[in-house]
């Protein structure tokens, strides 16, 4: 072990593993070697054997968490995230059995992260959270469990849920605007339960200000200057072009004028607290200059920038518009107001201030005046459409733009953009180039290229709407419908993404691809597990498939669904059902095993000790070295009252321990039962006799005088005279005492 413990100090894991081999051959019942070989296994990336030995460490030591969280953190690697979920819940039972609620919550959490779905995790967490007192977390987790159960279709508790919420904080938005979603039959919104939802924005603004923060923000702003080429573009877009100009411009004219009076200084302050990310105190120094008289357009360029980065929106656009008529700045400046216009919920000014930064920068871009002044008639078209336009097809049309002035090819794509308006013209009179404008590549496959890098950038109205154009070019190119489903789960909106996936699976089913049908309804339920509908469906198809492998793990997954929705009976009837094609079709035996582990668990559940005790009994059948059975018939039948069996069982359990030489195990499972059972007999000879066998004296008569006073009690005078010599030869301390009450004993 010390070899071992050097070895890993020095991150030499291929000598810890080594070195720490040889400590568990040496100790093959320590759980300290088998943590520690568990350990430099999984630095050295070697994880399906950490698996295999943190397992066997937590059978050594059960009521140690490390080596259930670390076998958890492997199979999250492994990407087993179902399993690893479930490790970590089993996590949380020790540390709750520990009395360690705060990591019994972190468990909690990691597994509720890795899988969705969990309903009696997050009614547990939902507890946890209200007796700690974290309000906001608890009123979360009841909210979380109204929108599971909503999706589930028990609207009746997931209103309890709700109900929950609002007697923790019973004016809580979010918990009335779920708790009015459910009264009214509409579908509950993620956003009504996220923590940090923007106040007062529906979904596309909310998206407006996620997308707009990312276009302004300040990092990279100051670049190379205005002398770079197309593929050179300032990711930032045009105001990140014009911030470097104007910061150079403002420079160059303090320096200029020889003389740094109150004015020129403040404004070399301000410079050097914007380029340090010091913007409120660059904003004070702009402010400063300003009111000493220095009227500059790159001050009231970069006060205004700089407005934007802090959410003054009214005060930037009143700088940023001083400042487009400064041509230098121009495109920056009209980039800018787009975004405070944006953000103050104006689409039509929005609107306006981008297709004139585009202007700027295409003619900009323009090799001869002839070319900037057709290059200004689409413009000036493009703009007259404005008025045309409703306000939804505006957002639609300023996402796209803010978008697309973003990134280190941004000006190509400006081109691009006009390129393919001048030809839509070209082709048809538009009775709105906006419409256009929104929809401007007819190509399937380069479109859709375009969706996934939206929905990678988590762009997803914009991935959206392109879908939507190419629906409507191509209504029955089903991989279009099938990216709107997955657009549709991102945003979190269920209901019409499983309608929408039900939809085209049932297409492909019709068309005789069954095999895509089912990828398609697997991706579904990656993200609602909890829909029955959805896993009935796919039943159905694997079973005309003929998938039998697959078809069972459904069913599994099928009857999992039912038991975190707590409908035991339907959950128990789907396990059996799985049983059934599992015997069919010869499954392997330990999946069979599996399945009906799962349902003795419902049989407990339910207090049906009887149908568990045979469930048990037939696992034991099957696996006579299963423990767990072995464990759970030993319970069930001292439950029963029926301690002969249970001891019976139980010695079944220790002659598994014995062929494996589990000794420790011996005892600890005879502890445990002797505490349970204090007063059976049968259990305390056993563990005395373990305990003389080990060597462990004291402790073998300390339970055989516990034993011999139970059978004084039962007037089995002839069993204690028995057990007292055993005692005596054992040669303890006190071994005259225990020959005088033998002497009284015989009489």
């Amino acid at each position: 072990m010390n070899m071992g413990h050097s070895a890993a100090w020095d991150q030499e894991w291929d000598k810890a593993i080594a070195a720490y081999g040889r400590a568990v051959q040496e100790m093959p019942e320590d759980p300290a070697a088998h943590n520690s070989l568990g350990l430099a296994l999984l630095q050295a990336r070697r994880l399906d054997d950490a698996l295999k030995v943190y397992t066997r460490a937590h059978q050594l030591a059960p009521d140690d968490p490390i080596p259930l969280e670390k076998s958890a953190d492997v199979l999250e690697r492994l990407g087993r995230l179902k399993e690893a979920a479930q490790q970590y819940i089993n996590v949380a039972e020790v540390y709750l059995n520990q009395r360690d609620l705060e990591k019994a919550i972190s468990n909690w959490e990691r597994a509720t992260h890795l899988t969705s779905g969990l309903v009696h995790i997050h009614q547990r967490l939902a507890l946890a959270y209200e007796r700690t007192g974290q309000r906001k977390n608890a009123i979360r987790e009841y909210l979380t469990l109204a929108f599971n159960f909503q999706r589930a279709n028990r609207d009746d508790i997931a209103r309890q849920a709700v109900e929950r919420a609002l007697r923790i904080e019973p004016a809580n938005p979010e918990a009335l605007n779920t708790l009015q979603a459910i009264e009214s039959g509409s579908m509950i919104s993620v956003e009504v339960i996220e923590e940090n939802a923007p106040a007062g924005l529906d979904r596309e603004q909310a998206f407006d200000k996620t997308m707009v923060k990312r276009a302004g923000t300040s990092a990279g702003l100051l670049g190379e200057g205005d002398s770079r080429d197309v593929a050179e573009a300032d990711p930032t877009g045009p105001l990140g072009e014009a911030t470097q100009t104007a910061l150079e411009e403002l420079a160059s004219y303090v320096f200029e004028a020889g003389e740094l009076d109150e004015s020129g200084a403040n404004a070399i302050q301000a410079i050097e607290y914007q380029r340090q990310g010091l913007f409120e105190e660059a904003i004070g120094a702009y402010e400063r200059a300003i009111a000493a008289k220095l009227r500059h357009t790159a001050v009231h360029f970069s006060l205004g920038m700089l407005q934007l980065e802090l959410d003054r929106w009214d005060d930037a656009i009143k700088n940023l518009e001083f400042a487009a008529n400064d041509p230098a700045l121009a495109a920056g400046a009209e980039h800018g107001l787009s975004i405070a216009y944006t953000m103050l919920d104006n689409p039509r000014a929005a609107a306006f201030h981008l297709i004139q930064t585009l202007r700027l920068v295409d003619i900009g871009l323009a090799i001869s005046g002839d070319e900037a002044i057709q290059l200004s008639a689409i413009y000036d078209r493009l703009t007259a459409s404005i008025d045309e336009s409703d306000e939804h097809q505006l957002r639609s049309l300023n996402n796209r733009f803010l978008e697309m002035l973003t990134g280190p090819s941004w000006k190509q794509r400006v081109a691009k953009t006009r390129r393919q308006l001048e030809e839509a013209i070209t082709l048809q009179e538009p009775d709105s180039l906006i419409s256009i404008a929104l929809y401007l590549d007819d190509k399937v496959t380069e479109g859709l290229n375009l969706i996934d890098r939206y929905m990678r950038e988590h762009l997803y109205t914009l991935a959206m709407d392109q879908a939507h154009y190419m629906l409507e070019a191509a209504p029955d190119y089903l991989p279009i419908h099938w990216r709107v489903g997955q657009i549709l789960l991102e945003r979190n909106e269920i209901g019409q993404a499983i309608h929408k996936y039900n939809l085209v699976a049932n297409t492909y089913m019709m068309r005789g691809d069954n095999e895509r049908a089912a990828e398609i309804l697997q991706e579904a339920l990656k993200i609602a597990p909890m829909d029955t509908g959805l896993h009935h469906t796919l039943i159905d198809l694997l079973e005309q498939e003929q998938k039998w492998d697959k078809l069972l793990n459904q069913y599994i997954d099928l009857a999992d669904a039912y038991y975190q929705l707590a409908d035991l009976d339907a959950a128990r009837a789907t396990y059996q059902a799985a049983i059934q094609l599992a015997q069919r079709t010869e499954a392997p035996k330990e999946q069979i095993i599996h399945i009906m582990h799962r349902m003795g668990d419902i049989d407990v559940s339910r207090l049906d000790l009887r149908q568990a005790m045979r469930t048990y009994e037939q696992i034991r059948k099957l696996d006579p070295d299963d423990e767990r059975a072995r464990r759970a018939l030993v319970d069930l039948n001292y439950r029963l009252d029926n301690a002969v069996s249970a001891v019976r069982e139980l010695d079944g359990l220790l002659r598994i321990y014995a062929k494996q030489r589990r000794a420790n195990q011996i005892i600890q499972v005879l502890e445990e039962q002797v505490t349970r059972y204090p007063q059976d007999m049968a259990l305390r000879s056993r563990l005395a006799a373990v305990y003389r066998q080990t060597g462990s004296v004291d402790k073998a008569v300390e339970h055989l005088e516990a034993l011999a006073e139970l059978q004084l009690e039962s007037g089995l005078h002839n069993d204690a005279v028995v057990t007292i010599r055993r005692i005596i030869g054992l040669n303890p301390e006190q071994a005259g005492d225990y020959q005088r009450l033998l002497r009284q004993l015989s009489g």
